[in-house]
């Protein structure tokens, strides 16, 4: 921990001087496409969470706002997160990551401690902090990714080797998919598979040792969800959810109703019915499909418009820092592009019926704390990534 600290005390809040100094000048505007896009999407989140989470709130609270006003303070510690991440050097994470990372394997045996984490459904998943709950497996993704990246670039010259390079990161990704297994969140581990294979694929690897560790994964996965009695009846439901509307696929078989109620532009905003207890978890997992009965297809493609754009914008930093030789930072900007965007995908899959239910929130837009901070910093050090080129760029000339 004393590591940490020290490297956070010397990269945070370094001075500008000399042609640094310049430079900030120069490159002091944010990237406006991503900052508007991440505003949007808090915005419209918070208008459909309270819109969703109405009727619940008023049952399990008493009150109508109880679960607006907890949503707009995790967006309020999110936004604050996300400007110290605005304000941090790319330097500085690349030299936390194996820290971090060893931080996210310490909460996840945590949380499956007897007496330390809390169940809820049959899921081990969250860690009582007072009056906030911690979600490991939402900070975990955001680590992982940090210390990929670094990973790979530390091991630029080995990653030709399949012991060296590919494999290490895969044994690493496999001892934190077996601990969120134990929680159980399944969904988890799919989004931190898809991103980090994303990377490595984008990192450079051969093609044969990635499709090596992917058809492994794969194979993996299907074995799992075959010896789980609890995953078989989630793809059963979700291939034939009519045939059994009242049990395995009766959260499907709501959304696609509410869906369907939507059509082009909606029942309007606050009219939705599937969120009056028909639709199982209206506010969080399933906001989506809520947002497409009120608002319809214009809002659906509002939706995916706006994560088009922060995942476009991502790939463009991502492509700016390669171009100006900051290997590191145009990793982290790819895996934290990929993990909202694969994220937001399984998320709307699952809504329409596409994919089987993962139980992942929607990016900036669910009510769920751990979730919008760590989308809010994910969110943040994208910024400072393209802050940092911006510099370098007017430094330059």
């Amino acid at each position: 921990m004393n590591a940490i600290a020290t490297l956070i005390h010397r990269h945070a809040r370094l001075p500008l001087t000399g042609s640094a100094r310049v430079a900030g000048r120069g490159g002091g505007r944010w990237d406006p496409w991503l900052l508007g896009s991440v505003a949007a999407l808090l915005i419209l989140g918070s208008i459909m969470v309270f819109s969703a989470s109405v009727s619940i709130s008023d049952r399990q609270s008493g009150s109508s706002l109880h679960y607006l006003i907890r949503h707009l303070a995790s967006i309020g510690l999110g936004v604050i997160a996300m400007m110290i991440a605005m304000r941090t050097r790319v330097r500085m994470w690349e030299q936390l990551g194996p820290y971090l990372l060893l931080i996210g394997i310490t909460l996840l045996v945590v949380v499956l401690l007897p007496g330390i984490g809390r169940h809820v459904n049959g899921s081990a998943r969250w860690i009582p902090l007072g009056v906030v709950n911690l979600q490991p497996s939402e900070l975990v993704k955001l680590f992982v990714i940090v210390y990929v990246a670094g990973y790979l670039v530390r091991k630029q010259e080995e990653l030709r080797f399949f012991t060296q390079g590919i494999l290490m990161v895969s044994i690493v990704v496999a001892v934190i998919g077996m601990l969120l297994l134990q929680e159980p969140d399944l969904g988890s581990v799919v989004v931190i598979c898809l991103t980090v294979f994303g990377m490595l694929f984008l990192g450079g690897v051969r093609f044969w040792h990635f499709m090596a560790v992917v058809l492994a994964a794969t194979g993996g996965m299907i074995l799992l969800t075959l010896v789980s009695p609890y995953r078989m009846a989630r793809i059963t439901g979700f291939l034939d959810p009519w045939a059994d509307p009242f049990n395995t696929g009766f959260q499907l078989t709501q959304a696609l109703i509410a869906f369907g109620r939507g059509e082009w532009l909606g029942v309007g905003l606050g009219a939705s019915i599937q969120k009056m207890f028909y639709l199982p978890a209206a506010h969080t997992d399933f906001l989506f499909a809520v947002l497409a009965e009120e608002l319809g297809l214009l809002g659906v493609l509002t939706v995916m418009a706006l994560i088009g754009v922060l995942v476009w914008r991502s790939f463009r930093i991502a492509a700016a820092a390669e171009r100006n030789g900051q290997i590191y930072a145009a990793r982290l900007a790819q895996g934290l592009g990929m993990l909202i965007g694969l994220q937001a995908m399984i998320n709307m899959g699952v809504n329409m019926g596409a994919l089987p239910t993962k139980g992942l929130t929607l990016p900036f837009l669910s009510y769920g704390g751990s979730s919008m901070i760590v989308c809010c910093i994910a969110a943040g050090l994208l910024l400072m990534i393209d802050r940092e080129q911006r510099r370098q760029r007017v430094g330059e000339k």
